[in-house]
């Protein structure tokens, strides 16, 4: 059964990272953010902030036929997107379960004084996974996001690729 990991993290808490280094070990990866920059340019910049989630919309649903493809076709599959809702959560598990696959959750916990380290960082990139925060944002990112929940088949991501990947070994064999 393949596997279907669903990254649950704020902005900045290492989702790419840890996306980039799976797909480097043969998972699919998938990223809204970098399909919204293809096809719309920088947030912020070619097109208005207030504009992204109606961008982004159809850019997940497609995003979403692929991830069920990649599923069906025996393929383990990354989602690089940040999942702040749990009916997010819920809703990209239930496809995966539909497409034949084993979802997981891995959550990325950060603090906010390491969040705003990082985003004053990737504030002065240009690429697709650089959109500005500013800590006012931020605020407001904390206040929308929900925690995983006890309820939910959650992992929490250990520090790193390797020790993951034990984990994503271990839930396979189940």
């Amino acid at each position: 059964m393949p596997l279907a990991v669903l990254l649950a993290g704020l902005t900045g808490s290492g989702k790419t990272t840890v996306a980039q280094a799976l797909a480097a070990r043969g998972f699919t990866r998938l990223s809204v953010d970098e399909e919204v920059h293809r096809l719309h340019g920088r947030y912020g910049v070619d097109y208005p902030e207030h504009t992204y989630f109606e961008r982004e919309r159809p850019v997940a649903e497609a995003i979403r036929r692929r991830f069920i493809e990649e599923l069906r076709a025996g393929n383990d599959v990354v989602l690089d997107h940040g999942l702040w809702r749990r009916r997010e959560r819920d809703a990209w598990n239930e496809a995966a379960r539909r497409a034949g696959g084993h979802p997981l959750i891995v959550y990325l916990p950060a603090d906010r004084e390491e969040l705003l380290r990082r985003l004053a960082e990737r504030n002065r990139r240009h690429d697709a996974n650089a959109l500005t925060v500013t800590p006012e944002a931020l605020r407001d990112f904390f206040a929308r996001f929900d925690v995983p929940a006890e309820d939910e088949e959650v992992i929490v991501y250990p520090g790193n690729v390797e020790d993951l990947l034990g984990k994503l070994h271990r839930e396979r064999q189940g």
